[in-house]
C-alpha cells in the first residue's frame, strides 16, 4: 500500500478524456496506458491499492445521474461519512469474483459507509439489473453506460480500469483506491475505517481547539 499526491483535473486532461469516452474507445482501452489488460476490456491482477494522504487530496467528486432504475443519484447525498464507489460491468469476470468481497464489506460497514457502484459498458440497464439480482447487491449503481460517470475521477481512474473501487472521505474527496479486483474483503473495510478514524481525529482536534 502506498500514498501518492492526487494528480490535478486540469480541463484539457478532461476534455480529452471526455472525447475517447464519447468515441467509444472504452471498450478498446484507447485512453489507457494500464498494462495487463490485453485485449479483454478489464483488469486481470489483482488490485494496486493506493492511499492518498488528506493534504494532498483534491477537490470533492461532484457526480450526479441515474440509478439502473432511472432514478436520481448523487455523491452529494452521501456527504458526511466515507463513500465507496466501485466501477463494474455485468460481463466483467474479476468483477463476479470480487463481488462477494463488495457485498460482505456493505453488510460489515452497514451505518459506517455508504457504497454505491458505477456500472459502465452495459448497453442495457436489463444487463446490470441480472447481475444486481444474481449477486444480491445490496447497493444502487450509476447507470453510464457510455462511461461519462468516470470523468470526475479523471487522474484516479482511467477509461480501461474495470473493475476498480474508491474511497471518498467525509467530503466527498478521493482518500484511496484499489485498481483491479480487490485484494480482500478486510482490505477495503480497513481503508474505509482508517479513512473514517481520520475525520474522528480531526474531530477531536477542532474540539479540542474549541475549549
Amino acid at each position: 500500500m502506498r500514498s501518492h499526491p492526487s494528480r490535478p483535473r486540469t480541463p484539457g486532461a478532461l476534455v480529452s478524456l471526455l472525447a475517447c469516452l464519447l468515441l467509444g474507445t472504452v471498450a478498446l482501452g484507447g485512453c489507457s496506458s494500464l498494462e495487463g489488460s490485453g485485449d479483454k476490456g478489464y483488469v486481470t491482477s489483482d488490485g494496486q491499492v493506493e492511499v492518498v494522504a488528506p493534504a494532498d487530496r483534491g477537490e470533492p467528486i461532484e457526480l450526479e445521474g441515474e440509478d439502473l432504475d432511472g432514478k436520481p443519484l448523487s455523491l452529494a447525498d452521501l456527504r458526511g461519512q466515507p463513500v465507496v464507489v466501485n466501477v463494474w460491468w455485468s460481463a466483467c469476470p474479476p468483477c463476479r469474483v470480487e463481488q462477494p468481497d463488495l457485498t460482505e464489506a456493505a453488510a460489515e460497514l452497514e451505518g459506517d459507509a455508504a457504497f454505491v457502484g458505477l456500472n459502465i459498458r452495459d448497453s442495457s440497464s436489463d444487463q446490470a439489473n441480472a447481475y444486481v439480482r444474481t449477486f444480491d447487491v445490496p447497493y444502487p449503481s450509476f447507470y453510464s453506460a457510455d462511461g461519462k460517470a468516470l470523468v470526475p475521477f479523471y487522474g484516479t481512474l482511467t477509461a480501461y480500469t474495470v473493475p476498480a473501487t474508491v474511497v471518498l472521505d467525509a467530503e466527498g474527496r478521493i482518500a484511496a483506491s484499489v485498481l483491479g479486483a480487490l485484494p480482500s474483503k478486510q482490505t477495503l473495510v480497513d481503508l474505509v475505517n482508517d479513512t473514517a478514524a481520520e475525520a474522528a481525529a480531526d474531530d477531536a482536534a477542532a474540539g479540542e481547539d474549541a475549549s
